[in-house]
C-alpha cells in the first residue's frame, strides 16, 4: 500500500518562515498516514535567504537529523552548543529536557538549503546528548542507497536511539533502485530533488510517499534524483512508551 503526500499538500511558510514546508509535523497528525509511520515525527524542509533564522521547533524530546544541502547552517542551542553545518553535511542530536535550539542561514551571500528529521524517542524523558556530523560525499551517495543514521551505527553512519534507517541517494535518469522491507516494518520515501516512478506512481520535487505491507521499495530515476528513505519499525501512534 503506498500512500502519497504530494508537494502541494504540505503545510508552508511555517512561523513566518519564507520558504518552508512540512510533509510530515507532530501537530498535524490528523491529516499525516501516522499508522506505521509513527517514529518519524517531523520532516521539513527550508530554504534560507542569507542571514536568514530558520523556524523555532516544537520544544519536545525528539531526535533531530538536519541534512544541508546547499550552503551552511549556522545553529546555537540553549547549552552554549554552537557551530556550522555546511553543505553534503548530516547532524543527529537529542533535543530533550527543555533544550532550545536557534539556526540560521550562516552566509551573508548564499542561500541555505536544508532538511530537518525529527525521530521520536523510543521513551519520554530523553536526555541533551552529544551531537554527531558527518559528511557523506555525493560519491558516497550516487547510484544507490548510503545508509547516512541508524540504530547501531552502520557502516559509518550516525547513530539514532529508535529503530530507524535512514538513506540518501543520488540518482542519474535511468537508475533503478530496490529496498527490500523486512516484516513488521514500513518506508518513508521523500524527493528531495528530480522525477522518478515507484511503481506506477510518478513522483516529482517534494513528493513524499509512505509504503507499508509490501516487499520492497523500487524507485526508477526518470530525470537527475535526489532522495530520502526511512526504513522504519512499525509503530502506531498511541504505543508511545510512558
Amino acid at each position: 500500500m503506498i500512500t502519497l503526500r504530494r508537494a502541494q499538500e504540505r503545510r508552508d511558510g511555517q512561523d513566518g518562515e519564507p520558504e518552508g514546508w512540512l510533509s510530515v509535523h507532530p501537530r498535524d497528525r490528523a491529516e499525516t498516514p501516522a499508522d506505521g509511520f509513527a517514529t518519524l515525527e517531523g520532516l521539513s524542509e527550508s530554504r534560507l535567504p542569507p542571514g536568514a533564522d530558520a523556524a523555532r521547533q516544537p520544544r519536545h524530546d525528539a531526535e533531530i537529523v538536519t541534512y544541508v544541502r546547499e550552503g551552511a547552517l549556522a545553529y546555537e542551542d540553549s547549552t552554549g552548543r554552537s557551530g556550522v553545518i555546511l553543505a553534503g553535511e548530516f547532524q543527529r542530536m537529542s533535543s530533550g529536557r527543555g533544550l532550545r535550539r536557534g539556526e540560521s542561514n550562516a552566509s551573508r551571500t548564499q542561500l541555505t538549503h536544508a532538511f530537518q528529521v525529527r525521530l521520536r524517542p523510543p521513551k519520554a524523558g530523553l536526555e541533551s546528548g552529544p551531537e554527531q556530523k558527518r559528511r557523506f560525499s555525493a560519491a558516497e551517495r550516487r547510484g544507490g542507497l548510503c545508509v547516512v543514521a541508524s540504530s547501531d551505527a552502520r557502516r559509518g553512519s550516525l547513530l539514532v536511539h529508535q529503530d530507524v534507517l535512514m538513506y540518501s541517494a543520488l540518482l542519474a535518469p535511468g537508475q533503478h533502485v530496490v529496498h527490500e522491507i523486512s516484516p513488521g516494518r514500513s518506508a518513508w520515501l521523500h524527493l528531495v530533488e528530480g522525477e522518478a516512478t515507484l511503481g506506477d506512481v510518478v513522483l516529482t520535487t517534494g513528493d513524499g510517499a509512505g509504503v507499508r505491507a509490501e516487499r520492497a521499495v523500487s524507485l526508477t530515476a526518470r530525470e537527475e534524483t535526489e532522495i530520502l528513505l526511512f526504513d522504519l519499525a512499525e509503530e502506531s501512534e498511541g504505543s508511545r512508551e510512558a
